[in-house]
């Protein structure tokens, strides 16, 4: 395991560049339509769940529990959409990884995990409809795969029951584990075992048989580039490896532990290649070519590819539709607001286009978009900019936008507004900041209440604060002292953060140096990983998006700047618990607070009462329930407060 965060560290610091930059690490790839989340180390397996005849996903992951996807499409046309909770009752910490095979020859699919506790066997106790699986205890602990282990499961001595091999993780090799029982009584032992060959550190082995004569082949994926590939030249029953990895060349020649699955996902009774990566995101190859000869040809469609809205993206995140993650929208070049609803998780966003709620919003040109509740009926409104400079507030009804041109009647900024809702004085309403084609910035703030804006133009609120042409801008606390702090985009492909030091804002050139972006630049700031620091997505005129995550944030340093407020402490007891447990907070200062509990996998179970909130030490209690009333099990969960704007995490046990 430390070897696997050493190595991931020493890679994401050569990825970047020197200085301080090595905060940030780009992974543009976070912004795919396929609706499947770029999860750290990501170990995808194929099997048919559902009894459909068509395959289904599953995606282990070190960031959270095994995700399920069932495939909505068809054998020659997958398509995958998040599936119903069929792990919640497998750990995280034993399963960073899964696969599916019948142990117990009763004609439904069990599922045999390795993570950092070991092996472990879920025996199905639903159907080969509707699964459901049951732990079976210390049926694997005999053996000795070490942490991280990574099983793979076939009938290599041609016997009718399925033998193991498993990657032995940070050794490298590949231990083999005969199948002594029935294939209705699966026997392994540890003193039967065979030690194969070694291919480096982190061995993730898949058995096929891709040249489809009848006997199963060996694909092994490593922290290296590249998968190596073993030819099974013997028989069905007298297996014999004769390496080929060029079989494989060049299909992860850039990418680091690399963990493979071989299947038929088009039909044609070829075997296809999709493998996670350190990074995250999957790779898919079809296979164009033969069974003796594979040609392998990407697919960026199924797994991959990237978000376009057209030219001239700029994002804004919001939870639109409340339930607990950052949603994204953005304006475009021609004008036309695009909505994506995260559909991921907590950890590892998702995104699923339905710009239909939006449709509404369309003025002129190189559109721009702010999301907040402006008049406290708890929906969020929409204001936007474009080449016009004008804004235009529309008034969520409930079933979409009602414009109403008489809020801002009037306001000018000269052309190309581009607008942003936070609460700049921290007085629990939301006031609107406004970039403009001069490159510089407007500020108007509301003294009016949550519930009543009014609308008051502040001079010089930046004062001196110009960034040339098409300002951006996005607000967080990047340096989390309380207070917002400031980056901004240009129309020059360049971003600049402005520290917020007692009301002045100060260049600091260090916080930003090595990261590239697009011209017309659109910054904006969310955190999209619930690491509890802001992350930083940029627009571009091209229309996508990049993303660098924040590895690494500023704190706050002792000079002349007044005490700041500071983030708040969130903690609970019991924990673990058993039925309830409180969560406890406390606040510098009054602010909004929302609360939640999620499941690991980043699904919502149950909203906690928040709301306008005072200064000082608060309590909020959990029962162990979910939204609908019925007791959750045994498990982690996540428990989530924002307050202000401020995010925190902790980790929530429950037993039994």
């Amino acid at each position: 395991m430390w070897i696997r965060i050493i190595l991931a560290c020493i890679i994401l610091t050569l990825a970047t560049a020197t200085g301080q930059a090595q905060d940030w690490q780009q992974n543009d790839a976070i912004f795919n339509p396929s609706g499947i989340p770029s999860l750290s180390f990501s170990q995808p397996r194929f099997a048919d769940l559902d009894d459909d005849d068509d395959l289904d996903l599953i995606l282990g992951s070190v960031t959270t529990q095994l995700l399920y996807f069932s495939n909505t499409g068809s054998i020659s046309a997958p398509v995958f959409q998040p599936g119903s909770d069929i792990f919640t009752p497998v750990p995280a910490l034993d399963a960073e990884m899964g696969v599916c095979v019948d142990l117990d020859g009763d004609g439904d699919l069990d599922l045999v995990t390795g993570g950092y506790t070991g092996l472990h066997l879920f025996t199905n106790v639903g159907s080969s409809v509707s699964p459901a699986f049951e732990r079976v205890a210390g049926f694997f602990a005999s053996l000795v795969p070490g942490s991280f282990p990574v099983p793979t499961l076939g009938d290599l001595d041609n016997d009718g029951d399925q033998d193991l091999v498993v990657g032995l993780s940070e050794d490298g090799r590949l231990k083999f584990y005969r199948n002594s029982g029935s294939p209705f009584a699966a026997i392994f032992t540890e003193g039967e075992s065979e030690i194969w060959f070694d291919v480096g550190l982190y061995a993730y082995p898949w058995l096929c048989d891709l040249d489809g004569d009848l006997d199963l082949d060996l694909v092994v994926g490593r922290d290296e580039p590249e998968l190596q590939f073993y030819r099974n030249v013997g028989s069905p029953d007298a297996w014999q490896w004769q390496a080929n990895h060029e079989v494989f060349t060049g299909t992860a020649a850039t990418t680091y532990w690399n963990s493979p699955c071989v299947i038929d996902l088009t039909g044609d009774d070829l075997l296809d290649l999709v493998f996670g990566t350190a990074a995250g995101p999957l790779t898919y190859f079809v296979n164009t070519g033969s069974l003796s000869a594979p040609v392998w040809t990407i697919n960026t469609d199924l797994f991959g590819g990237v978000i376009d809205v057209g030219g001239a993206s700029s994002p804004f995140f919001h939870d639109f539709d409340g339930d607990g993650d950052l949603d994204l929208v953005s304006g475009s070049q021609l004008g036309d607001i695009k909505y994506y609803e995260n559909t991921g998780t907590l950890l590892a966003p998702a995104w699923l286009a339905d710009h239909t709620y939006f449709a509404s919003i369309d003025h002129s040109i190189y559109a721009a978009i702010t999301i907040g509740d402006v008049n406290d009926d708890g929906l969020p409104d929409a204001i936007a900019g474009d080449l016009s400079g004008q804004l235009f507030f529309h008034r969520n009804t409930g079933t979409g936008f009602a414009y109403d041109a008489s809020v801002f009647m009037g306001i000018d900024v000269g052309g190309w507004s581009v607008p942003r809702l936070v609460d700049m004085d921290a007085d629990l309403d939301l006031d609107l900041v406004v970039g403009n084609e001069a490159g510089t910035l407007d500020y108007w703030r509301n003294d009016g209440t949550p519930a009543t804006p009014m609308w008051a133009a502040v001079a010089d609120f930046f004062p001196g604060l110009d960034v040339g042409s098409n300002c951006s801008p996005t607000l967080g606390d990047y340096d989390n002292d309380g207070d917002l702090d400031l980056i901004t985009g240009s129309l020059f492909q360049e971003v600049r953060y402005f520290e917020n030091v007692a009301g002045a804002w100060l260049e600091d050139t260090a916080v930003l140096a090595g990261i590239t972006v697009g011209q017309n630049a659109a910054p904006a700031l969310g955190d999209l990983d619930a690491d509890g620091d802001l992350d930083l997505t940029v627009g571009n005129y091209g229309g996508t998006f990049n993303y660098f995550e924040n590895t690494g944030p500023l704190t706050a340093t002792p000079d002349a700047r007044p005490p700041a407020a500071g983030p708040f402490r969130l903690s609970a007891a019991p924990n673990p618990f058993n039925p309830t447990t409180s969560i406890h907070f406390s606040l510098a200062e009054p602010a909004y607070v929302t609360a939640a509990i999620f499941d690991v996998s980043g699904r919502l179970v149950r909203s906690l009462p928040g709301g306008y909130t005072a200064a000082g030490f608060h309590t909020v209690d959990w029962n162990g329930k979910d939204n609908h009333g019925a007791r959750r099990g045994s498990g982690v969960y996540l428990c989530r407060v924002n307050a202000g704007g401020r995010a925190q995490t902790i980790k929530l046990v429950g037993i039994k």
